[in-house]
């Protein structure tokens, strides 16, 4: 059983920066990978980043390349994800999530465990 925990979210204009964490209580499997997924409203929900537990190799979807870094710290069970250069299109409820690494990143079903969700508003 993993717990996950999402904070960081909040109010920003465009062009800003914020840094969303995920601490996951219980030990992460090293065969895992950790997912950010965000839900606007009248959405689906869409997949953002994914980071390898014990490589640290990263998949990000197209839209916030080079905008928005994923990384991991395996010593404190915490997923980080960097948000830069923020548009009014990246507003929305920011998930974390955990998979078995082999599963495909993109498809939320491949997730088992989910936080609550950190909401992200970028004004423009």
């Amino acid at each position: 059983q993993v717990v996950l925990v999402e904070s960081g979210g909040g109010v920003v204009q465009a062009g800003g920066s914020l840094r969303l964490s995920c601490a996951a209580s219980g030990s992460i499997p090293i065969a895992n990978a950790l997912g950010w997924f965000r839900q606007a409203p009248g959405k689906e929900r869409e997949f953002v980043a994914s980071v390898n537990w014990r490589t640290g190799a990263s998949v990000y979807r197209d839209s916030v390349e080079g905008r928005f870094t994923i990384s991991r710290d395996t010593a404190k069970n915490t997923v980080y994800l960097q948000l830069d250069s923020l548009k009014p299109e990246d507003t929305a409820l920011y998930y974390c999530a955990v998979r078995p690494s082999y599963k495909t990143y993109t498809d939320p079903r491949s997730y088992d465990y989910w936080g609550q969700g950190t909401q992200v508003t970028v004004s423009s």
